[in-house]
């Protein structure tokens, strides 16, 4: 058990039998009366987001989740298939829990899966992965690095904004949680 107080992004609460991930919380005090915490929440298993607000210091139940470190093996056209690295063992995960995960993951990289009572929640992978480019435009003499951005399509085959002087087949440092274009490697 834990107080609203508590809550932090990615946490997951056992609310009325069903998981919900905290995606955003905001603490709110308004000049009537007492302080409420403002929730987004994602239903685990639906993927549904809901908004709820809770009273400040509300007891919440906070759910048992298992986060294990993963290498992830291929796709095998349906699901993500991980492997955990102490015990070999094979577990396939569904793309709707991998998410936008799926746009950064190269084979045998790392992973971690959260995983609540056999059932994989959801997959998360470094703050930043070194990727390379697989395609983009190539650059125009007079590019410079304060111009602005052209697509690149990484060896993944997802698509960023990268800045012109960017050419086709280097390293780049790609945030994983918005997509954004870090650095050159």
């Amino acid at each position: 058990m834990a107080t609203t107080n508590d809550l932090k992004n990615g946490m997951v609460l056992n609310l009325d039998g069903q998981l919900w991930g905290v995606v955003w919380f905001q603490h709110h005090k308004p000049g009537k009366g007492g302080a409420v915490v403002r929730t987004k929440l994602k239903n685990v298993l639906s993927g549904k987001v809901v908004d709820k607000t809770f009273n400040a210091d509300v007891k919440v139940d906070v759910a048992t989740v298992d986060k294990r470190e993963m290498t992830y093996l291929y796709n095998d056209g349906e699901s993500f298939v991980f492997m955990d690295a102490t015990t070999y063992e094979q577990l396939p995960i569904s793309a709707e829990t991998v998410g936008d995960a799926a746009h950064f993951m190269l084979e045998n990289q790392n992973a971690t899966v959260a995983v609540h009572e056999g059932v994989p929640l959801y997959v998360e992978l470094p703050a930043s992965v070194e990727l390379t480019i697989e395609y983009t435009e190539p650059g125009l003499q007079g590019d410079r690095s304060t111009g602005g951005t052209k697509p690149a399509r990484l060896e993944t085959g997802y698509e960023i904004a990268v800045p012109l002087f960017i050419t086709t087949g280097e390293k780049v440092k790609v945030d994983t949680r918005s997509g954004d274009y870090l650095g050159r490697v």
